[in-house]
């Protein structure tokens, strides 16, 4: 029988945090994840937008332990401001779920001055994550989850250069980049807990193709032309509910069974209910993910403690 929300398991005294948690995919995570009596941190950038969703969900599970918080994954400093604050109010949090993320944006840096969707997509969410590293500690058994996307497989490894916007930017390309350094990241974490001995767990899903806002932002206000609009199309026609592409995801954060180091996403690729699969070596040789994880450390300045 398929995975469904149905599935998720009694989540009462955890503590979740989700970035991109007031629409999409992260709306719904928050939502199935609060259901199931978990206390929900909305990590977001927009507060008035955050407070809509809130409202949403509040709506549809009466009772849901939510908590709404600023976050701009752009700007490191904000990322860092969010994660003290959080850790001083929640002594543990057993999931983080990197979800938050751009797509095909136009030319543009970050705060830090890095590219736009490496910036936010991954160097933002690896800062979040090694920050938040002593209070996933502190739980019994914590879980990561990074998204990546199906666009990861037109992405190259990370270089030094490519955290930097160049002459030959290209959106969709640097969407791709971002969504394999997503992957890679997960991969290597997974790996260097494993080697460290930590309790923490770190997953990757990927949602397949799920009819969401991302595509439609896409297409009206970043003006990526064909491919933005065959995206969008694909997606309206085609893709799944945001709740169906939030099953990987979901399953990845939640299913007893699920171990470190795996990924999760629809069993037919773009489509299907969400099941483990399989691990695609080529794109994470390990002197690849070791040398994003390199890259990430000396251009953010944040460095990992594991094990602790």
């Amino acid at each position: 029988m398929a995975w469904t929300t149905s599935d998720i398991p009694d989540q009462s005294g955890k503590i979740a945090l989700i970035t991109g948690a007031n629409s999409g995919l992260g709306l719904e995570a928050s939502r199935e994840l609060a259901r199931k009596g978990a206390t929900v941190v909305m990590a977001v950038r927009d507060l008035e937008k955050g407070e809509a969703a809130l409202t949403r969900i509040k709506a549809d599970v009466p009772g849901a332990d939510l908590a709404l918080r600023e976050l701009d994954l752009g700007s490191l400093g904000s990322v860092r401001s969010f994660a003290a604050r959080v850790s001083e109010e929640h002594h543990h949090i057993d999931l983080l779920l990197n979800n938050a993320g751009l797509m095909a944006t136009p030319a543009g840096q970050t705060e830090d001055g890095f590219e736009t969707q490496i910036g936010t997509n991954h160097l933002g969410h690896f800062v979040l994550t090694g920050e938040l590293m002593p209070a996933l500690e502190a739980a019994s058994a914590a879980r990561v989850v990074t998204m990546t996307s199906v666009a990861r497989v037109q992405g190259r490894s990370l270089t030094e250069e490519r955290t930097h916007l160049g002459s030959d930017y290209d959106p969709w390309r640097a969407y791709g980049d971002s969504k394999l350094a997503n992957y890679q990241f997960g991969i290597e974490l997974a790996r260097r807990l494993e080697a460290a001995g930590s309790s923490v767990s770190s997953l990757v899903a990927h949602p397949g193709l799920a009819h969401t806002n991302l595509q439609v932002a896409t297409v009206e206000k970043a003006g990526t032309g064909i491919s933005g609009r065959f995206w969008e199309l694909a997606a309206r026609y085609f893709g799944m509910s945001p709740l169906d592409g939030a099953l990987p995801a979901l399953r990845a954060a939640t299913d007893p069974a699920a171990r470190n180091g795996q990924v999760f996403g629809p069993r037919w690729n773009f489509r299907g209910a969400p099941v483990a699969i399989s691990l695609e070596e080529a794109r994470v040789k390990p002197d690849d993910t070791a040398r994003m994880w390199t890259i990430s450390e000396s251009q953010t300045g944040t460095v990992f403690s594991l094990g602790h």
